[in-house]
């Protein structure tokens, strides 16, 4: 075992002190063995680096924030996401941080998730690559990374506490194969667990997804820590796989493995194991460290303009409204364009060093405009007044550009959106716009899909999704033709929330979420459930033209194993210099189980001149023709005939073959032929269909505990609407937040304490700093259990043995 001289020689609470850390952002030190101690730090689109002496979530270091993960995703270039990463490792670097915490990869199984913005795609393959790009940039500077959250945190409702149930299929093809992408091509330093429960057992205990599929089959050898409060059972957690318990505990924790390795409970080898791991990591961010490393506040502001450029995507441009021509003078409506929604809400959020707007990008292009801003931003105060004033402008002009999105009162970490439309007060300002028969141009800022009522009334559409602090210098490029739009989709605009093939077992029902749908996420199912859509996946359109020609495959017959290699002729036929984003996707001709109509496979970006053309080469692998197999465990090759399909999105065909392996998996066909998996469709998906995908039981539907009932895996948030105690105490807790935290009522950051608060376990909520200790638990669920003089007397006792230990720890 590496490091064993060491190993050897700690006490078994020294061992224990390194697998959680020293407070929320540190590891622990050991000096006697100059083990130092390394600092975390949120980001994954900049450095979220706090200032220690406050506990507001937006009070950190200044620094650059970059577009997020969305955003980037956008720009299907894995270039471009590698110099991102190598970017923001030099800020770390600047500021000592050893470990970035990030990025992202959840899949997007819903456009309701309130974190989406923070995640890349709902394709796992895309999302796959994009990662790996940003972590071997971050890494490439000496900075680790922590890939998260693994596994399937799809949603925030509940995601301290929630089941998230899913076939093994599924979980194989398409909730873990980004994570896998990333941990074998770029062996990020940590990984982090998630908050949920993954089929009943909590991800930071969860031995099949921590130890067997992490690191006994993807062979990964770095450190697995947790998320912030996410340990549920400790002693269970270290022989599963978990390395370190973020943030500190203070001992607690600690101590239950202690008492599991000395009661023989607990073999102490996997806490070795563990403080391998560990002692690897820290001495290798202690290596790479680099005192006094400094770097250009400007030059990164260029690159996260830069990235914007590349990431934003032309949704419409009808009759070439866009360009806009510079000479003539036009309306700019909404507030969005003088405060930019640039960035999410939560622990991501970056105290950027400067911000550009769209008015601030207009006016360093020498922009004529006139500004209204036709909204509030705060949902609670009237527009009346503010469209009145707008409408009455637009009458003027015969071009208005509009400026519309959603604010963090509508996307944000710690909460779910419940609907996909944007705020009434913009979709007002836009039906009395649209009724002028004006040319109108829109800017849309936000984090994830929207339905457009309006879109048959407007003639252009950027999308700049949150573009970071240099978003408005990005748009005005855009819409003035100083950069020409490449972006294209990472995920189905769909047109209703309807439409969703998770509509019905969103978010679930409070123990469990059931992920019916299986692997038809996104435009898996929207393609082969021949669904119509607003925008589809990997849709974006250039100032020029592209067109493909010369399908050239190497062979149309392979073996088990072979590579298919291939290559298609990109031609630019306009008159702009573009990028173009070559999308590859496979489709099975006669499947033995039931598959999604195609599936991306390959993807490359590509820069043409005007009036010329490129070669792109590709090389598929067996993996790309293949499927999970439950029976065998195994990712599984059919013999037969494939197609190759080379197109601009996924609803496109521009160039298709067909390839043959003549050797592979021959067995009967199982498709259940009344399955709603064999033909997806709207209709609801029953139990003993999703059962029998499962194989497994489904789990109970939850019930509100009723007075004495109640436990420490309880929820305040399950007790409120039958316990006036429990909605008291959720009000004083939310008053507390706001006074301690200094945030205003409509602040998100409120909104995810509180949620936090209501929505984690009794028994957790001390590690998120609340004051509760565990041995008050018995005296609070005595409390709502009925017995308040009990409790009480309980929590008081308890109360003062920690005062006393506090004063004597001070003396």
């Amino acid at each position: 075992m590496k490091y064993e001289a060491i190993i050897s020689q700690m006490t078994l609470e020294e061992k224990l002190s390194m697998l959680s850390g020293d407070g929320p952002w540190r590891t622990q030190a050991i000096r006697r063995f100059g083990v130092p101690s390394i600092t975390v730090s949120d980001g994954p689109h900049g450095l979220r680096k706090p200032n220690e002496k406050s506990v507001a979530v937006n009070d950190s270091v200044k620094a650059t924030c970059f577009p997020t993960a969305v955003t980037v995703a956008a720009s299907w270039d894995e270039d471009l996401a590698k110099t991102l990463g190598e970017t923001i490792a030099e800020e770390c670097l600047a500021e000592d941080v050893g470990i970035l915490l990030g990025p992202g990869v959840n899949i997007k199984r819903s456009p309701l998730c309130g974190r989406n913005f923070e995640y890349f795609s709902e394709d796992p393959y895309l999302a796959g690559y994009i990662a790996s790009a940003f972590i071997n940039g971050v890494q490439s500077k000496g900075v680790g990374t922590s890939l998260k959250h693994f596994a399937c945190n799809n949603q925030e409702e509940r995601r301290l506490s929630i089941s998230s149930t899913v076939d093994m299929r599924t979980l194989r093809e398409l909730y873990l194969t980004q994570f896998e992408i990333a941990v074998k091509n770029s062996h990020p330093y940590t990984l982090m667990c998630s908050y949920n429960k993954v089929n009943k057992v909590y991800s930071s205990e969860n031995k099949l997804l921590l130890n067997d599929i992490l690191r006994e089959e993807w062979g990964y050898s770095g450190v697995v820590m947790s998320d912030w409060g996410a340990v549920n059972d400790r002693a269970r957690g270290v022989p599963a796989g978990l390395d370190l318990e973020m943030p500190g505990c203070n001992g607690k924790n600690d101590r239950c493995v202690i008492d599991a390795v000395n009661s023989g409970k607990l073999d102490v080898k996997y806490v070795d194991q563990a403080v391998g791991n560990m002692l690897d990591l820290v001495f290798r961010c202690q290596k790479n460290a680099q005192p006094g490393y400094t770097y250009s506040i400007e030059k990164h502001n260029e690159i996260a303009q830069k990235v914007a450029e590349e990431s934003a995507v032309l949704l419409k441009n009808e009759n070439n409204i866009l360009p806009l021509d510079k000479d003539k003078k036009i309306l700019v409506l909404g507030a969005l364009a003088e405060t930019p929604r640039y960035q999410g809400a939560g622990s991501s959020h970056v105290n950027s060093h400067k911000i550009t707007s769209l008015l601030d990008g207009l006016d360093a292009l020498g922009v004529r405009y006139e500004y209204a801003p036709g909204y509030t931003l705060d949902s609670k105060k009237s527009s009346v007044k503010a469209r009145e004033a707008a409408v009455a402008l637009a009458r003027n002009y015969d071009t208005i550009l509009m400026c519309i999105g959603l604010t963090d009162e509508y996307e944000a970490e710690g909460f779910d959106r419940l609907t996909l439309d944007l705020p009434q007060s913009q979709l007002d300002l836009m039906t009395e716009i649209t009724k002028l028969s004006k040319n109108i141009v829109v800017n849309l800022q936000c984090g994830s899909p929207v339905t457009m009522p309006w879109l048959s009334n407007v003639q252009g559409l950027l999308l700049s999704y949150l573009g970071g602090q240099a978003t408005g210098g990005a748009a005005a490029n855009l819409l003035y033709g100083m950069a020409n739009p490449s972006g294209k989709l990472a995920e189905t605009f769909p047109l209703a929330l309807e439409d969703t093939p998770c509509y019905r077992y969103f978010p679930g029902d409070g123990r469990s979420v059931l992920y019916r749908e299986g692997v038809y996420v996104g435009y898996r199912y929207y393609t082969t459930a021949q669904k119509d859509v607003l925008f589809p996946f990997g849709y974006g359109l250039s100032y020029t033209s592209f067109q493909y020609d010369k399908l050239d495959l190497k062979s149309t017959q392979y073996h088990d194993g072979d590579a298919v290699e291939f290559s298609v002729t990109v031609s630019n036929t306009g008159d702009k210099d573009g990028k173009e984003v070559v999308e590859v996707y496979v489709h099975p001709h006669d499947p033995k189980i039931d598959r999604p109509d195609r599936e991306l496979k390959a993807f490359k970006k590509v820069f043409v001149k005007a009036h010329s053309s490129e070669t792109v080469s590709f090389s598929l692998s067996k993996r790309d023709f293949c499927y999970y197999d439950v029976d065998s465990k195994a990712f599984v090759l059919d013999q037969g005939k494939y197609d190759i399909i080379v197109a601009k999105n996924v609803m496109d065909s521009s160039l298709v073959a067909t390839v043959e392996f003549v050797d592979g998996n021959t067995k009967d066909k199982h498709l259940s032929i009344n399955s709603w998996y064999n033909h997806p469709s709207d209709r609801e998906i029953t139990k003993s269909e999703f059962a029998e995908l499962l194989r497994m039981d489904l789990p109970e539907r939850m019930i509100a505990p009723k007075k004495g009932e109640f436990k420490g895996e309880h929820l305040i948030a399950d007790l409120m609407p039958t316990s006036g105690l429990a909605r008291g105490i959720a009000k004083i807790a939310r008053f507390g937040i706001r006074t301690v935290t200094h945030v205003k009522d409509n602040d998100p950051g409120l909104e995810m304490g509180y949620r936090c608060f209501i929505y984690t376990p009794l028994y957790k909520l001390p590690a998120f700093g609340y004051v509760l200790s565990k041995d008050s638990l018995e005296g609070v669920t005595d409390v709502f259990n009925g017995h308040p003089f009990k409790g009480t007397g309980i929590v008081i006792k308890d109360f003062t043995n920690q005062l006393k230990k506090h004063i004597k720890k001070k003396k």
